[in-house]
């Protein structure tokens, strides 16, 4: 077993930098010493049920057979191989794979390290091909409330005020964002609640004024994920779908954090039945074993950029299609559709609203969102993390909320009893915060 001593802790607090703490006054951090099915266990005997699926990625949960089986067998054979003039079956079989169960008109696959790198990639094809058409053109346009992703190119499509990326002023490229819809939300229960038109109109506004401009739309299909984890009317995307077409600019669908099952739909964008010219895949593609991702688009894009000045697309990370991150995602794949992960989010949606929607009621809350594998609490009042998260602990469950969410994404194998002790722990914390008074919660 993996001990981890009293000095490790002190090691750990004072010397690594886990993501989005403070060094000065780190949040507290908590030892897995191992996972299996949907708990991971820490080092005092402990284990909690995971609602995160580790950011949204580990969808058939922890140490499943079929894909350390994948992984071990492809470790024999080779584990690393530059993509430059070589290719391998399991990046093949992946690239597929991928093509198959993506919209017809994607045609060519991209494989990148993670989803922020597919962003880039994305945005480098976009602006790319409008340099192999001889137009310059300067401008993304992105949403408000948007994420993106945490590299440069990625920040400056995420919302300049609404991110954390507010604080990089002057070193992002300048871009376009369009009002986010608010008007007309995706479902209440399972009934689709009216379109309002209002809810384009910035957008169309931006798209119209700056048509010529603009290299490339890039969205994030009905859920807004890391920016609010909002969801809204795919009567939206329907609406951008037909503008990006009537003024023939490329759209991008960021489905890094809805692709693979995690809205209801095995893409989101099939919610509104339209097709991307780019499409960003990450996450849950390898099932969250290892990390990859993948820019997919059409061949007219691919040719245009291959016919241009630099005859190719100038982009090779080093780790591009790793042979043993492709042979994870192809058994991970194969293992969505044997699960059968329809019946599994759709069982997921059901008991997460039944559970959580009755919260809406509560004074402290704001709203309540559910959509697929996924269940939102949006508190009127920032959420001391700290706190909230010890309590969690403590309830054998882990939930990471950020500022005035609490949300749920468990793994799609998670059983009744044990998803119903993740809604249990949050309606006990949300019963907590009401009882106290919230500014005054102490940061032990």
């Amino acid at each position: 077993m993996n001990v981890i001593k009293p000095e490790d802790y002190v090691f750990d607090r004072r010397h690594i930098w886990h993501p989005y703490t403070s060094m000065s006054n780190p949040l507290p951090c908590y030892a897995v010493i191992a996972a299996n099915g949907v708990k991971l266990y820490l080092d005092n005997d402990q284990y909690l049920i995971d609602g995160m699926s580790s950011w949204w990625a580990a969808i058939h949960g922890y140490n499943h057979p079929i894909l350390n089986d994948a992984m071990c067998k492809q470790l024999k054979k080779m584990s690393h191989v530059m993509f430059g003039g070589i290719t391998h079956l399991p990046a093949i079989t992946l690239c597929r794979k991928l093509i198959n169960i993506t919209a017809k008109s994607l045609q060519t696959v991209f494989l990148a390290d993670s989803g922020s790198v597919a962003v880039e990639v994305a945005l480098k094809m976009a602006l790319q091909y409008w340099q192999a058409k001889g137009e310059k053109r300067q401008y993304i346009l992105a949403l408000r409330h948007s994420y993106h992703g945490d590299t440069f190119a990625a920040m400056s499509v995420c919302d300049p005020q609404n991110s954390m990326h507010h604080l990089y002023p002057g070193y992002l490229k300048e871009n376009l964002f369009a009002t986010a819809p608010t008007l007309s939300r995706f479902k209440e229960g399972n009934a689709q609640e009216n379109w309002d038109e209002q809810d384009i109109s910035d957008f169309t506004t931006i798209i119209t004024c700056y048509s010529n401009e603009i290299a490339a739309v890039i969205i994030e299909p009905i859920v807004q994920g890391a920016g609010g984890m909002r969801f809204y009317h795919p009567d939206y995307l329907k609406r951008v779908r037909k503008l990006c077409n009537q003024y023939q600019i490329i759209l991008i669908a960021d489905e890094i954090a809805t692709g693979f099952g995690r809205s209801g739909k095995l893409f989101a964008c099939e919610h509104a039945a339209i097709e991307p010219d780019i499409l960003c895949l990450g996450k849950a593609l390898t099932g969250g074993y290892m990390t990859l991702a993948a820019t997919l688009t059409t061949r007219q894009i691919a040719e245009t950029i291959s016919l241009g000045e630099a005859s190719c697309f100038m982009h090779g990370p080093t780790f591009m299609a790793n042979p043993v991150a492709c042979a994870v995602a192809n058994a991970n794949l194969d293992l969505l559709t044997q699960n059968h992960w329809q019946q599994q989010v759709q069982n997921i949606e059901t008991h997460l609203w039944q559970a959580l929607s009755p919260l809406k009621e509560q004074q402290i809350v704001a709203d309540v969102r559910v959509l697929g594998a996924i269940g939102v609490v949006e508190m009127k009042e920032m959420i001391n993390v700290a706190e909230v998260q010890r309590k969690f602990v403590a309830q054998g469950v882990w939930i990471r909320p950020f500022g005035k969410l609490i949300y749920l994404m468990p793994p799609y194998i998670i059983q009744p009893t044990q998803l119903q002790q993740l809604t249990d722990a949050i309606i006990a914390i949300l019963k907590f915060i009401q009882d106290r008074t919230y500014s005054a919660y102490p940061i032990e």
